[in-house]
């Protein structure tokens, strides 16, 4: 079966988006019948949207979560399929998406990568009583009134993301901060917690700027950042926005008079840009695929992700592609079963070392507790090297990165 897998390699950006990609119906090699009744992951992310390479990255990775547990034995002979669905980026198609998957008899749900998108496939699993673990940056699906029991979250939030970034890069570049974001829920979110974290740093904002989804023109909203002189550029937005900000941002010069940092730094959109652009700016991720040389679990999913997709090396996205459905079969597997309640209890009590280290669910909101770091990118003379990061410091799992439980609306 690992032979097969790299057709989903080969899928392109553009055949993604054809026709709006009825994945419903692809035959992808992974998803195959069995004897026994399958367990069914319904996984649903936004291929037809700004974010394709990121959603396809996360089916790759989906992917080999779903070969090696087959390739394991299942549970109990059981093996697992993955039902990939085109959410778009439209919380009304995930939602109608979701509700069909759960109609149709799946098991759990996974995957989500746009805020909007992932809260409403949320919001339907726990309508029905199906877990659901998603991996978009938002704040939100860890808090009341969006957050069930149900609910869990192996991707970082933004107050994560901003908590270790701020904690590295006040102290180390100064406080006059500047903000470039994405108008929706997951730029704002971003900003609020590095304001929230500088406080302890005397940070001052001297530029908070907005701009939509889907820009191509930068030009207007990097004049009124640089016109404030900050010493620091956060930029908080991800896919191809921030492929051509920071692009923009380094045609300007801005690199020059101040340290240009991304909350949410995309090895996609870093490959796309290319070098120059992205030389020296930092970063937050919570993954990076050079672990492999110092953790053992993130070597053992990078040779099975390089062995299903031609030799390719995973994403940040493609590990929580990974990571989102194998922490619910993992949990199945010491269960013993998939339903619902004791899937429940079993993901509560988990301690699992899947890619990256060890991790475990928070209590009060199954937030994942998890390591992060902080990058920096690197200059490379091939366009096709994928080694484009150096970790410049590791965060390990640590509870004092989360927001309260109480802030969250958790007793």
């Amino acid at each position: 079966m690992a032979r097969t897998a790299p057709r989903i390699a080969r899928l392109s950006r553009r055949q993604a988006l054809t026709g709006g990609l009825a994945l419903a119906s692809l035959p992808l090699p992974f998803v195959r019948a069995q004897a026994a009744t399958p367990i069914r992951i319904g996984f649903g992310v936004p291929i037809s949207s700004p974010y394709a390479e990121e959603a396809l990255e996360m089916v790759r990775g989906a992917g080999v979560a779903v070969s090696m547990f087959n390739d394991a034995g299942g549970l109990a002979g059981r093996h697992a399929e993955l039902l990939v669905r085109d959410f778009r980026l439209n919380a009304k198609v995930a939602a109608a998406g979701t509700a069909e998957l759960i109609k149709g008899g799946v098991d759990f749900m996974a995957g989500g990568l746009s805020p909007g998108v992932m809260l409403a496939i949320n919001n339907v699993a726990k309508q029905h009583n199906v877990l659901f673990n998603g991996v978009s940056q938002s704040n939100q699906i860890v808090a009341t009134p969006a957050w069930a029991r149900t609910t869990f979250h192996e991707g970082p939030t933004p107050h994560m993301s901003s908590q270790v970034l701020a904690d590295y890069a006040f102290p180390e570049f100064g406080q006059r901060v500047a903000f470039l974001a994405v108008d929706y829920a997951t730029g704002h979110e971003l900003v609020s917690g590095f304001k929230a974290a500088g406080q302890a740093h005397k940070m001052e904002t001297v530029a908070e700027v907005y701009h939509p989804l889907g820009t191509t023109d930068f030009t207007p909203y990097l004049e009124k950042i640089a016109a404030a002189k900050p010493s620091i550029v956060i930029i908080c937005n991800y896919g191809p926005d921030q492929q051509f900000s920071v692009q923009q941002a380094d045609w300007m010069g801005l690199k020059k008079s101040a340290k240009v940092a991304v909350a949410v730094i995309s090895m996609t959109a870093r490959l796309a840009a290319g070098s120059t652009a992205y030389e020296d700016v930092i970063g937050a991720v919570g993954y990076y695929w050079k672990l492999e040389d110092t953790v053992a679990s993130a070597n053992a999913f990078n040779r099975r992700f390089r062995q299903d997709h031609g030799g390719r090396v995973p994403t940040d996205y493609a590990a929580l592609g990974f990571a989102a459905p194998m922490a619910v079969l993992t949990a199945a597997k010491a269960a013993g079963s998939v339903a619902t309640p004791k899937l429940i209890a079993a993901m509560e009590a988990l301690k699992y070392d899947l890619y990256k280290g060890p991790e475990h669910y928070r209590a009060c909101d199954h937030q994942a507790v998890q390591a992060l770091y902080i990058v920096e990118s690197r200059f490379t003379v091939d366009a096709a090297d994928r080694d484009v990061f150096s970790i410049v410091k590791t965060y390990p799992a640590n509870e004092a990165y989360l927001a309260t439980c109480a802030s969250e609306g958790h007793k």
